[in-house]
């Protein structure tokens, strides 16, 4: 089955040139072009896509708005790709809190677009632990742990608190394998236990949540990462 994808985004040559690119792949169909947040909205709605590579900065609403609308209602599970000119920023990392699964600069190799596209509709997210951690690192160091948020670390158990410790931190599931002697599957199994227990999406949203929860700070890696 072919990947359904929406390209919001309000500069026309833009939109077109990414859904060209995009449209020569066998794999991946674009259903529907939006301009506003409104009208990435209605074409979520509409299309149903697997996919919406979304623009932050539009008219009318803009993405960050749409992205958090879209994923609030939507019951099948699309997957938002924010697309921006910049370095993340403080609008990118928003979006990642409202369940966005990564981003790419609007400057991406063509053949690269494809290939984005692929692993967030698989379920991936497009920013490696590491990378994860630096830039959440960014703009969590301006910020106070919320109390509410920090409560809700109350459900998890001592393995699984260690756990996304570790995922915050910037560790893959391999590297927490080595570090708790424990196996691949059983280091999913915790990350899925803790994505379930607080509602989050992906491993971006753990980091999220580890750091405005105050259970990693700014600045607290493992020393080698």
């Amino acid at each position: 089955m072919s990947i359904r994808v929406v390209v919001a985004d309000d500069q026309a040559l833009v939109r077109r040139g990414f859904a060209m690119i995009l449209r020569v792949h066998h794999d991946i169909e674009v259903v529907a072009e939006a301009g506003t947040g409104l009208e990435a909205i209605e074409a979520a709605r509409r299309h149903r896509p697997d996919v919406i590579l979304m623009d932050i900065r539009m008219p009318e609403m803009d993405g960050l708005e749409a992205t958090s609308r879209i994923l609030q209602e939507a019951d099948w599970g699309p997957r938002v790709l924010i697309l921006t000119t910049f370095d993340p920023d403080e609008y990118v990392y928003k979006a990642l809190r409202s369940g966005a699964s990564g981003f790419v600069l609007k400057d991406i190799p063509p053949e690269q677009l494809a290939t984005a596209v692929r692993t967030v509709a698989e379920g991936g997210t497009l920013l490696a632990p590491s990378i994860t951690r630096r830039f959440i690192d960014r703009f969590a160091e301006r910020r106070i742990p919320n109390t509410a948020v920090a409560a809700r670390l109350e459900r998890l158990t001592g393995r699984e608190r260690e756990i996304m410790t570790a995922v915050a931190r910037g560790a893959s599931n391999a590297e927490i394998a080595e570090q708790f002697v424990i196996g691949a599957a059983t280091v999913k199994s915790h990350v899925s236990s803790i994505l379930t227990k607080f509602g989050l999406r992906d491993r971006i949203q753990i980091v999220i949540f580890a750091y405005e929860s105050g259970l990693v700070e700014a600045g607290d890696h493992d020393v080698g990462h």
